[in-house]
């Protein structure tokens, strides 16, 4: 039997270690209790891409940044990214991350772009229509 410092006997697994307890601020706390992103017109879909704004980089040295904000900002620093792979990165739910962008969208640190639908892209026949002409030359 698997006894606990207290000496009472404890499950198996029972007890959480760090990162296996979970996060300890609250998502509402995070977003001081916003559930929807700031600026209107603008869907942060999983697939939306961010990219960090040249102009508006620097977030080291601001203040009303929070730590989560400023680890979006790290994550994108390297290479743009997708809601999705933000929300892995930084380890905070979906909805969490739509509304911090949306702060750092209206501060001017990000810009957001939505892939071309695949409804969009060219046919591929028309491709290899011009591959064809293009070889043909």
């Amino acid at each position: 039997m698997n006894e606990h410092t207290t000496g009472a006997p404890r499950e198996p697994g029972s007890q959480w270690y760090d990162y296996e307890a979970g996060p300890l601020v609250r998502p509402y706390a995070m977003t001081g209790g916003r559930t929807r992103s700031g600026p209107t017109g603008v869907r942060f879909d999983l697939i939306a891409l961010v990219t960090l704004d040249p102009g508006g980089a620097d977030a080291d040295g601001d203040t009303t940044l929070g730590p989560e904000h400023r680890s979006l900002v790290d994550l994108c620093r390297t290479e743009t990214q997708s809601v999705a792979e933000l929300a892995a990165g930084a380890d905070l739910p979906v909805g969490v991350v739509r509304v911090l962008l949306g702060d750092l969208l209206e501060l001017g640190r990000v810009t957001v772009s939505r892939p071309v639908p695949p409804a969009q892209l060219p046919d591929e026949r028309i491709l290899r229509e011009v591959i064809e002409g293009l070889r043909a030359l």
